[in-house]
């Protein structure tokens, strides 16, 4: 879902940059008060997990790729401001050394793959939690859905994105059709590896799970 140069018009472009310095403006202000000690290593970590997350790439027909996101499974680990700085740092890697989305296009990548999933995905996370039971498999299942229902949001966004400043020449009904429909099936695995990933933290190391710091907490009392 990366966006290349020249995909969306210079107004998309410059909004999508404003939106997302400031909200990672936003982000990185609340770290000081947020962020745990074992969340450095943890960081850097999960930055080299999600570029080999991210590598598989599939065109999907319209001048662009479909691949696993990471968002959420990043807030779910990191929180909704830690989060969407590893994946941004991921994004401006992805598109300095391996080409994938465009450098004038990175404000609406963050827009869409660092800070929806910390806008929509985290808070899907948190009020799934207080609904199931206070397990771990219910962590895991609201990670997984909260995945899924993500990765469709983005693809959403990305389609009316396009559809207000699209400038690849490519009718903006096929954008919405091809993304949508693609990442509708890319969202199951990306629940499914959130799912495994989370569920695997929680058996070795839950305190490296930040929407786990309950069942942490319940089982030190």
């Amino acid at each position: 879902m990366h966006i290349p140069d020249g995909f969306v018009n210079a107004p998309v472009s410059v909004a999508g940059a404003v939106v997302a310095v400031g909200g990672l403006a936003v982000c990185s202000g609340r770290l000081g008060s947020s962020i745990r000690d074992r969340d450095i290593p943890l960081a850097g970590l999960a930055a080299a997990f999600f570029l080999v997350l991210e590598a598989p790439i599939f065109p999907i027909g319209v001048g662009t790729g479909g691949h696993l996101l990471g968002g959420t499974l990043a807030v779910a680990l990191l929180g909704p401001w830690l989060g969407p700085v590893v994946i941004s740092v991921v994004l401006v890697v992805q598109a300095l050394f391996a080409g994938d989305g465009g450098v004038t296009a990175l404000g609406v990548n963050a827009v869409n793959l660092a800070l929806l999933p910390a806008l929509i995905g985290y808070p899907l996370i948190l009020g799934l939690r207080k609904l199931l039971p206070r397990t771990k498999v219910a962590v895991v299942a609201g990670c997984a859905v909260s995945a899924v229902i993500a990765v469709i949001a983005a693809s959403v966004l990305y389609s009316l994105e396009y559809a207000v400043g699209g400038a690849a020449g490519v009718p903006a009904a096929t954008v919405a059709i091809s993304t949508i429909g693609t990442y509708s099936i890319i969202a199951l695995f990306e629940g499914l590896v959130t799912g495994l990933v989370v569920a695997a933290l929680l058996r070795l190391r839950p305190d490296l799970v930040r929407v786990g710091r309950h069942l942490t907490a319940k089982a030190q009392t």
